[in-house]
């Protein structure tokens, strides 16, 4: 099993360019890769959905690239047009005003757009620091899931050992709820006819009530669900879907088996089944 909760965190240093790489991820019904990274980067991204989605099927999976540069090399221009439009903005409201002061070359630096700095960026170069970086960190970040996953594995499957030991103590009672029914139509024949008993007419009724209160299918259809469910386990590598759907199943017939019989016994049994399905279920929500 491979869980869909992880994280990661890679990072390099360099005399004049840092970069760090981060790998967050939580449960989803699908694949979601959202991507956080400097705009310039963003002829690379489908090679980082590419690189992520090789190692996740399912899960929401945010990913940070982040650069620190030291010296970058800067280039800084002066847009002249919106300086002027400025400047006669206000010298506009100073003579409406009455004011004498003219703007100064400071206010008008601290104009938008006025002053426009844009840092030169080698794509590639950046995109080659940043490879590496990402390269290990999703690779953390699989070995985080899959560790997670067997922590979570090994508390689904114990849980699994629950229901069927549960499953088990049902089945003892099987003959026991087959006989009660037996006796009490027995039992009511006696206190309408006496001894005056058609047999016929009680093996009749007694075979149309087993037909509908014995436990027997539903137990048949729960071993099989679970024997299913295990098989997945060990062979589907992210079995999370298919076991949300035999978890359905399962839930279905302990219900059954616990609308069907009144003995204490079983209806005790009945609820540890399905309070140990609800934390297989629960646990399920985080497998791929």
């Amino acid at each position: 099993m491979i869980s869909m909760t992880g994280y990661a965190y890679r990072e390099k240093t360099g005399e004049d360019l840092s970069a760090s790489v981060e790998i967050k991820g939580c449960n989803s019904r699908y694949l979601d890769i959202y991507i956080n990274q400097p705009p310039w980067l963003s002829a690379f991204e489908s090679r980082i959905r590419e690189i992520i989605s090789a190692r996740c099927g399912r899960g929401k999976v945010e990913v940070f690239i982040r650069f620190r540069e030291h010296n970058a090399p800067v280039s800084i221009s002066i847009n002249k047009n919106a300086a002027r439009a400025y400047f006669d903005a206000l010298n506009d409201i100073a003579k409406e005003f009455g004011i004498s002061e003219k703007p100064s070359l400071s206010v008008l630096m601290e104009m938008e757009n006025v002053i426009e700095i844009e840092k030169k960026h080698d794509d590639e170069r950046y995109w080659q620091e940043v490879l590496p970086l990402l390269n290990e960190a999703a690779q953390a970040f699989s070995m985080e899931r899959e560790r997670e996953g067997k922590h979570t594995e090994c508390d689904i499957l114990s849980n699994l050992r629950i229901i069927e030991s549960s499953l088990e103590t049902v089945s003892s009672f099987v003959p026991v709820i087959e006989k009660t029914l037996k006796d009490n139509i027995r039992s009511r024949f006696t206190e309408l006819l006496g001894s005056q008993i058609d047999e016929n007419r009680v093996l009749a009724e007694t075979a149309s009530l087993l037909l509908k209160y014995t436990i027997s299918e539903e137990i048949s259809r729960l071993v099989s669900h679970i024997g299913e469910f295990k098989k997945e386990t060990e062979k589907n590598p992210r079995p999370g879907k298919k076991c949300d759907f035999l978890c359905q199943e399962i839930n279905r017939e302990i219900n059954t088996i616990g609308s069907k019989s009144a003995i204490l016994e079983v209806s005790a049994e009945v609820v540890k089944m399905k309070e140990a399905l609800e934390n297989i279920r629960e646990q399920l929500r985080n497998i791929e």
